[in-house]
């Protein structure tokens, strides 16, 4: 950590099982009952609520799998213009704390409070009073970290939950680090956590234990992460004009589908909602890309690039025809088209930041 200058006060809000919990608000039969958001005899859960953890489903998983892991699961469609409402309501909160916001998803912000704006006296006051205001305008909880840094403020907003609260000060950092596992570690997915244990390397704590040069021989240039985040050292600020790189939408189909018409009147509506997602986030871009996958699993993707930003719902999707035009006759039946744009470019703001508030 750097200690020329007081250390930022970042909390990290993450909203509880925000997709799940906002159709148990609006649908009462639903509550106390395991749900999962998505999806379908061929779909996948985009969230699951507390209850349905509880048996091991997650998001991102099978619908077959969640089902069988859990019989009473209560599947429910996705409404992502209710999501996406709810989001913008939990956002305008945030912004009577700080302009310096950092959205990662709809449910989930940093935020750089080192700057306290409304007077509140602490970082962890001010934490307290947006998630009060989230339940009080939304009826949904949230969980919160607040710490010096983005990588320990996450971890600590998971440290609680849900509805809860967690502070971790400069001085208790690279302890806080020391005893949780590695396979919880923002920027250490599954492949690395599995690598990491088999060279015994199972907490913050055995992590630390090894010097830079080792980790670099085994993990590359992700030695140097590695190192410092064994340490409690995240200089990384909140970015409010964190660059998108791509938005894109996506649907898997029911039954597989090769008939051209079917295929184009599909990416049409992919199209739509891809569209939704640039238009709402202010991007542009040049480069078009679709997404394929057949029915074999085997995922491809097929780019055009223009020389000038995409400026249409109509461009986005007649270059995207074009692309899948160009695969016809398909080999095989297709289960999933995504569409969207890459390279992304958006309008950058600069906010300046005071520090010195308490944790």
């Amino acid at each position: 950590m750097n200690t020329d200058c007081p250390p930022r006060k970042i909390i990290h809000v993450d909203m509880d099982a925000f997709y799940a919990s906002v159709e148990q608000r609006d649908d009462p039969t639903l509550r106390g009952r395991p749900v999962a958001v998505g999806g379908g005899h061929r779909g996948v859960v985009a969230a699951a609520s507390y209850e349905a953890r509880v048996f091991g489903v997650r998001s991102a998983m099978p619908s077959v799998t969640a089902s069988r892991k859990c019989p009473d699961l209560v599947f429910v469609k996705p409404r992502f213009d209710v999501y996406r409402s709810v989001s913008h309501q939990i956002r305008a909160i945030f912004a009577d704390y700080t302009a310096q916001i950092e959205p990662l998803s709809l449910d989930e912000a940093y935020l750089d409070v080192s700057q306290d704006i409304r007077g509140l006296g602490s970082a962890r006051a001010i934490a307290e009073e947006i998630r009060a205001r989230i339940f009080a305008q939304t009826g949904l909880t949230a969980s919160a970290g607040v710490s010096y840094c983005k990588f320990i403020a996450k971890l600590a907003s998971d440290h609680n939950k849900p509805d809860g609260l967690c502070v971790i000060p400069p001085d208790r950092g690279a302890a806080f680090v020391a005893t949780l596992p590695v396979k919880r570690f923002h920027g250490v997915g599954p492949v690395t956590a599995a690598k990491m244990e088999r060279l015994g390397i199972h907490t913050g704590f055995d992590l630390a234990a090894w010097s830079l040069p080792e980790l670099e021989a085994h993990f590359g240039s992700s030695g140097f992460w590695y190192w410092r985040i064994a340490r409690g050292i995240d200089d990384r600020p909140v970015r409010a004009d964190r660059e998108t790189k791509s938005v894109s939408a996506e649907r898997t189909f029911d039954e597989d589908l090769s008939s051209p018409a079917a295929l184009s009147e599909q990416l049409d509506r992919v199209a739509g909602l891809a569209w939704q997602r640039i238009d709402r986030n202010g991007a542009h871009g040049r480069t078009v890309t679709l997404k394929v996958k057949f029915a074999d699993f085997t995922l491809i993707t097929r780019s055009k690039s223009f020389s000038a930003p995409v400026d249409s719902q109509a461009t986005l999707a007649a270059a995207g025809q074009l692309l899948l035009a160009a695969l016809f006759p398909v080999p095989r039946g297709i289960r999933l088209l995504g569409l969207g744009l890459h390279s992304l470019v958006t309008e950058m703001h600069d906010h300046p930041v005071q520090l010195g508030l308490a944790i």
